[in-house]
């Protein structure tokens, strides 16, 4: 039976990525986007669908005061409005994109989260997507599912973030700090099979898909230079420096620890990690040199 889904977020890179995903079975899967801005979603009739995979938001973490608000009417307002909608017009599921960041930022020392983990969001845009969470949680009912999406760092090909700044490094630079750090990440490839899967299943609850291996960021660099055939020298003199400048947000984000219990992330019905870290890396890179 065909699945008809609407995705939200007009030209998101996951978005876009679950659309090119999905359309390779054009017989098993019918996919529109609408674009969230301003009001015209509204009128949008939403009960052709089976799905509605919600991925519209604020993507980027930004500290700025003036930016609160805006956070809050787009990650959590928007959210909730969107469910209602689809709830009211008779969609049977909707997947909502959360994050890892709901849980805080990574720390300079090993840090596992595991069922058991309360999440303290650090900043407005985690607390704005947990109070999402919070708020389509009394939506769903037999007739109406709901999956939580909380995925750690996300990369591929065209990706943004600090992936593709630590891939130029990669490409430029000849030593890097030999960091001993562990980070769960998660390769745009299995997400997009997570999510089939997800909408196959007709799936509902809270789900942290993750690489099926934790990623050293030094090592990580290593194979980033590897695929472009380049050497890359790990070193430990600065990594004091390093650890003296974690109260930097893109440091801590770079080199800090933050995983998953790899329990919480396995899915018993299929594999969706068809990826490993070195073909995920040779996929991004291919053809990114400069």
């Amino acid at each position: 039976m065909m699945k008809k889904v609407l995705i939200t977020g007009k030209d998101s890179y996951i978005g876009n990525s679950l659309e090119n995903w999905l359309m390779k079975k054009p017989d098993t899967y019918k996919i529109d986007t609408v674009d969230m801005k301003g009001d015209f979603w509204r009128k949008k009739d939403f009960s052709q669908y089976d799905v509605i995979f919600h991925v519209a938001g604020i993507a980027h973490i930004s500290s700025e005061p003036k930016m609160e608000d805006l956070y809050y009417r787009v990650n959590r307002d928007l959210v909730i409005d969107t469910a209602k909608k689809a709830k009211r017009e008779g969609v049977k599921q909707f997947i909502f994109m959360s994050s890892i960041i709901v849980y805080g930022d990574g720390s300079n020392c090993k840090r596992v989260i595991d069922r058991n983990t309360v999440p303290v969001p650090s900043n407005f845009y985690g607390n704005s997507k947990l109070q999402a969470e919070e708020g389509i949680k009394s939506l769903e009912d037999e007739s109406f599912k709901i999956v939580v999406i909380r995925p750690p760092m996300i990369y591929g090909k065209n990706s943004k973030g600090n992936y593709p700044r630590l891939a130029k490094l990669a490409r430029k630079i000849p030593i890097f700090p030999d960091i001993d750090n562990e980070r769960s990440m998660l390769h745009i490839d299995n997400l997009c099979e997570f999510i089939k899967i997800m909408i196959d299943n007709e799936e509902s609850g809270i789900f942290f898909p993750q690489n099926k291996e934790y990623v050293r960021t030094s090592e990580m660099v290593r194979i980033i230079a590897e695929v472009h055939g380049k050497k890359i020298k790990l070193f430990k003199g600065m990594n004091w420096a390093v650890k003296m400048a974690f109260r930097i947000r893109v440091v801590n984000k770079i080199f800090g620890n933050l995983v998953y219990d790899q329990s919480m992330s396995s899915y018993d019905k299929e594999n969706y990690r068809i990826r490993d870290l070195t073909e995920s890396i040779e996929l991004t890179e291919k053809d990114n040199g400069e």
